[in-house]
């Protein structure tokens, strides 16, 4: 079948990849590795990088220091004041066989991804070997000392750090269909926090084994692991503030006022709709967090709406729960914007902010589908769409239409 054969694109980057580490591997065994202490160091360098990978992790860069050591290399133009002979070839290798030992245990752990992160490795640290070494080896940039080579080494690492923003966000939107306009917006965004510090470490370390040698490596590693593990627990931060708020979600269900993981269900839905819709991070967490609390208001309930399902209540009894949801999510310390699209999820859908839009109909898909049978997300979504004039907007209803069909929880709509 054509929809289980990989993406053209990723199949293209993939074979890109693959080729330029055959060629260079290849060309490296042919003609043998020259400085070899030097090419040990780095490899080492980026197997500890690659070894403390953040696993699991949803972070643009998951080895920051493996990736620091592999520019570094491919930027290095000289050994404690002696010119280096490496080239192209001898960079990829080395940081492709550093890379692939030291991925043997996320590859052993089944984590995904590993393909593509290895891919752009290769690719990245192909794009500055071939910009910096052929201009070294020939004597090109000899006479750039001093700030003249410390600036062309960071415009090389900030060019390749785009091209690399590039290929990430092209990767995940041949993987997941999703815009490729926010996703381009999220890895540039991301570039401000840990892809400058890679930048500058890789830069700095360049410089500094020019001048001192190999010693450089470890004294310079050390800021970046520190940034890591900040970076990390900035991680566990955030991990641990999304439980809070599930678990405060869950004191519907709990209560008996919704169905089990209801909440979870509009937020995971919500969050594919969003992306579909080309919303950004950012926005996509706040949609997160309103879709898992966006049924809260139903504590102040007397009697509770059978099965939850405030889609089907009159307008002004919706807009009355949304503003009580709204006053609790406000007493919780969430971000203010995630109250006010709890409050707003029942206005007129002209008046809503794209994110109480987006959770205003797949609650209501959501509760609409749960007890239709069979047929049940179909009926629903027509229903969704006969309502576009009034209750729900028409680019959100095509956009759940969209990721339902792709994602194959219903049949492809025609039209």
């Amino acid at each position: 079948m054509s929809g289980c054969r990989p993406p053209l694109l990723l199949t293209l980057v993939h074979a890109s990849a693959a080729l330029l580490a055959a060629v260079c591997l290849a060309t490296t065994l042919w003609t043998g590795l020259d400085e070899r202490g030097t090419a040990l160091a780095f490899g080492v360098l980026v197997t500890v990088g690659e070894l403390s990978r953040w696993t699991g992790a949803q972070v643009r860069e998951a080895a920051p220091l493996g990736a620091a050591g592999a520019l570094s290399y491919a930027l290095l133009g000289a050994d404690a004041g002696e010119p280096t002979q490496h080239g192209v070839a001898q960079v990829v290798t080395v940081v492709l066989a550093a890379a692939l030992l030291g991925s043997v245990p996320h590859i052993a752990r089944g984590q995904r991804g590993t393909l593509d992160h290895l891919a752009r490795r290769v690719l990245t640290v192909g794009f500055a070997a071939v910009c910096f070494q052929p201009l070294y080896n020939q004597g090109t940039v000899s006479g750039w000392v001093g700030p003249a080579h410390a600036l062309l080494l960071l415009a090389l690492l900030a060019l390749t750090a785009l091209c690399d923003a590039v290929l990430a966000a092209a990767l995940a939107h041949s993987r997941t269909r999703w815009p490729f306009g926010p996703l381009l917006q999220d890895e540039l965004r991301a570039l401000l926090g840990i892809g400058s510090a890679v930048c500058a470490t890789g830069a700095v370390m360049a410089l500094a084994v020019a001048v001192v040698g190999l010693w450089a490596l470890p004294v310079f590693s050390l800021p970046l692991l520190l940034t890591q593990m900040s970076f990390r627990r900035y991680a566990a931060v955030r991990a641990t503030y999304r439980q809070t708020i599930a678990c405060l979600a869950r004191a519907t269900e709990i209560a008996g006022y919704t169905p089990a993981g209801h909440a979870r269900r509009v937020a995971a839905l919500g969050q594919a709709v969003g992306r579909d819709l080309g919303l950004t991070e950012p926005e996509l967490t706040v949609l997160e967090y309103a879709a898992l609390m966006h049924d809260i208001g139903q504590l102040s309930l007397v009697d509770p709406v059978p099965a939850g399902a405030t889609a089907g209540l009159p307008v002004q009894e919706q807009r009355r729960i949304a503003l009580l949801g709204g006053a609790v999510v406000r007493q919780t310390g969430v971000n203010a914007q995630v109250a006010m699209v709890v409050e707003r999820q029942a206005d007129p859908w002209r008046e809503q902010p794209v994110a109480a839009r987006v959770v205003r109909a797949v609650n209501a898909y959501e509760e609409k589908a749960r007890d239709a049978g069979p047929g049940g997300p179909l009926t629903a979504l027509e229903e969704l769409r006969l309502a576009t004039a009034d209750e729900y907007a028409p680019e959100v209803v095509e956009a759940l239409a969209r990721v339902l069909s792709r994602d194959c929880l219903t049949l492809p709509l025609a039209g």
